[in-house]
């Protein structure tokens, strides 16, 4: 999710960002060896662009925004094998930006990282974010950017492919915690039309009843 690029442009150019904290699990979070998902942005730097992507057009960021669940992904050495109940929330924010919140469990123990995502091109039709993380979480200093392309996203707003301007990282998502077979064959399928080679495909495994949404912390300003 990250390009060669790394200027910042935003939905509506926002001096400042916002980013929640919760307090309580500040301390206890494992911020880099229990990275989660979005944050694969990291490492797309480095790799070439192979094939030319299909990306969705015209994006409803409004009916995208709430709680996505992991379904499916590709295996990165960042993100810890056992890791169960992962998810990512959206937050529309006033200024057109999108608060991004990653978490993900490992032995009962939640891990965290939160963002602000916007449009690459204010003036593109194609559904190509930027994602900025800061790390730590703890102390939210370094700035990280990325790319978020919504490969596929169908027409109730329930179930979503995303990758980047490659196909190294890959994710299956959906609003629910479990999905059927038929359901989940159809979007490696899309993905795999796409150029991915989908046998990479590691299912993320998910509770029956998923973990209770933390606590809303203080609110931190970050320029």
């Amino acid at each position: 999710m990250v390009d060669d690029n790394n200027s910042v442009k935003t939905l509506g150019s926002p001096a400042r960002s916002t980013i929640l904290t919760n307090p309580a699990t500040a301390m206890a979070e494992r911020p880099m060896r229990h990275c989660l998902f979005l944050l694969a942005s990291l490492l797309l730097t480095t790799v070439a662009t192979s094939n030319a992507t299909t990306v969705v057009k015209n994006l409803d960021l409004k009916r995208y925004m709430g709680r996505w669940y992991e379904i499916a992904r590709f295996p990165t050495f960042f993100e810890k094998s056992n890791a169960v109940d992962t998810r990512a929330t959206y937050t529309l924010n006033d200024n057109g930006t999108v608060h991004v919140l990653n978490e993900d469990f490992v032995d009962g123990k939640r891990s965290y990282v939160e963002g602000i995502a916007y449009k690459a091109d204010p003036k593109s039709d194609e559904a190509k974010l930027k994602v900025k993380f800061y790390v730590p979480p703890s102390v939210p200093i370094f700035p990280v950017i990325g790319d978020y392309w919504v490969l596929y996203i169908d027409q109730d707003y329930q179930n979503a492919v995303v990758g980047g301007p490659t196909k190294i990282f890959l994710w299956i998502l959906s609003r629910k915690s479990h999905i059927d077979d038929a359901t989940y064959k159809e979007l490696v399928e899309k993905a795999k039309n796409e150029g991915y080679d989908v046998s990479k495909l590691r299912k993320t495994p998910q509770s029956e009843k998923p973990p209770p949404a933390a606590e809303e912390g203080r609110t931190l300003s970050i320029s």
